[in-house]
């Protein structure tokens, strides 16, 4: 029996062994897509607890305490810090085969130093190390990314962000890493949510634009971009419930707009209209900026209505999405390339079923600009687990180029969470020392620490352009 979680932890070969050792192991992070924010960088936060930086915030740790029947008040309410701990750590024992076991004990091994199990019984003792730790200079958020041996982050930020902290990072040349903007535009495009007249209100404020048509919206998004770039923004984001690809004459989509903004209701397939007028214009302008675009799509948001009104959106509470986005998917590539238009992009799907889906859908529109112009992104949020990353990564190699990929991302709020990318490491190592010690790749170590290495960090660095 091999013991919990020692040195050769998810090895199971002498190949993956040295390859994870020699290879991946030191290899830096780039972590091109991430929800940390970068006035906590630049400031160097500090954390006060494990609570703070461990359970605040944290999605995923919350629906652990809620699937153990945990009442809310220890999960988003007044409980005091000390007991949502107990109450997490009471719960974690049963999370076998959960990656929040595996995530929580390489966090607390590499950096708090402890080697122990966490439990009910043990969370005294846990908290009171980590408390320990994180009193020290050197485990402020910059200490942590430093020490995590992290060279990129790519944080989300909203067109209308001033991006004043990446501003004075940008200044900075005491710290080591970079960290750039990544162009999120959700609030501009979703007509059919909450609040957008007031957003599209405040971007034309913002960029002294007075918007009434779809061109006007193209106009003030543009400069946002430029503004966007002076800031070292390499990529941009689409969170999509599904994906939309329904084109309309720009006259009506122009008029669907003004209703919109008159506060009129609009259908679902106006929005669509419109929505998919935006995607081609952002495509294409993400093209002429050398600029990646990444797609995450198939989620169904807030299905409970009583715990959204209760506790807002992003708590928690999204699931898997069954909605069809192929179709649109297919139609929203091909109408970027007929116009020669369509940039570098990451495709993520939340349904894992979409795997061979994207990895033939991608052959169809490659390209010479980079190699693996367009990706099958890592297995994303509720797939980021041992059987998604597998799953990713064999379909990933079965149907398209495994060597080109640019690996793993945290796509993450905590500072933490850097241990996903060694998680990921030990996975791919694992996977590609299997196929070599079963006679289906050469055991060439120079080859296959090529491809290891790119696959951890230098197919990200040049699909970037952050060399």
């Amino acid at each position: 029996m091999k013991p919990f979680m020692n040195a050769d932890f998810l090895l199971s070969t002498e190949t993956a062994r040295a390859l994870y050792r020699n290879v991946a192991a030191n290899a830096p992070i780039i972590d091109y897509h991430c929800h940390v924010s970068p006035k906590e960088i630049y400031e160097d936060k500090h954390f006060e607890d494990l609570f703070d930086i461990w359970l605040s915030g944290d999605h995923y740790k919350w629906r652990i305490m809620r699937s153990n029947g945990v009442e809310e008040r220890y999960i988003t309410g007044d409980a005091p810090r000390r007991e949502k701990f107990q109450k997490f750590a009471e719960a974690l024992p049963k999370a076998i085969g959960n990656p929040m076991y595996h995530w929580c004990h390489l966090e607390l091994k590499n950096y708090f130093g402890y080697e122990g199990i966490l439990s009910g019984d043990t969370a005294e003792e846990v908290w009171q190390l980590a408390g320990e730790v994180l009193s020290r200079p050197d485990m402020g958020a910059r200490g942590i990314i430093e020490k995590s041996n992290v060279q990129f982050v790519g944080t989300t930020d909203d067109p209308l962000d001033s991006l004043e902290w990446h501003q004075k990072l940008m200044a900075d040349d005491t710290f080591s890493a970079t960290v750039a903007p990544t162009f999120r535009p959700d609030k501009a495009l979703n007509m059919d949510k909450p609040g957008f007249a007031d957003y599209i209100a405040a971007l034309g404020e913002l960029t002294g634009i007075q918007i009434r048509t779809v061109a006007d919206v193209k106009a003030a998004l543009s400069l946002r971009m430029d503004h966007f770039a002076a800031c070292g923004c390499k990529a941009s984001d689409h969170g999509l419930d599904y994906m939309v690809y329904s084109p309309l004459p720009e006259a009506d989509v122009d008029a669907i707009l003004a209703r919109a903004l008159a506060g009129e209701a609009v259908t679902l397939a106006e929005a669509e209209g419109y929505k998919t007028a935006l995607l081609c214009f952002c495509g294409a302008e993400y093209a002429r900026r050398g600029w990646v675009m990444q797609l995450h799509y198939n989620c169904l948001r807030n299905p409970n209505s009583r715990m959204l009104a209760a506790l807002g959106p992003d708590t928690g509470f999204d699931c898997i999405g069954p909605a069809p986005s192929r179709d649109a998917l297919a139609g929203l590539l091909d109408a970027l390339y007929s116009t020669d238009s369509l940039p570098k992009t990451i495709i993520y799907s939340l349904d894992a079923g979409d795997n061979a889906f994207i990895d033939t859908l991608i052959g169809a529109f490659q390209g010479t600009e980079a190699a693996g112009k367009l990706q099958h992104g890592s297995a994303w949020w509720f797939n980021d687990n041992k059987t998604g990353m597998q799953e990713q990564l064999t379909s990933l190699a079965n149907l398209s180029l495994l060597g080109n990929f640019v690996g793993m991302l945290t796509d993450s709020r905590s500072f933490l969470s850097y241990t996903r990318h060694e998680y990921f490491r030990r996975i791919l190592c694992d996977l590609i020392g299997r196929w070599v010690e079963n006679g289906e790749y050469p055991a060439d170590m120079g080859a296959l620490s090529t491809i290891v290495r790119d696959i951890c960090c230098d197919n990200a660095i040049r699909y970037f352009g952050l060399e």
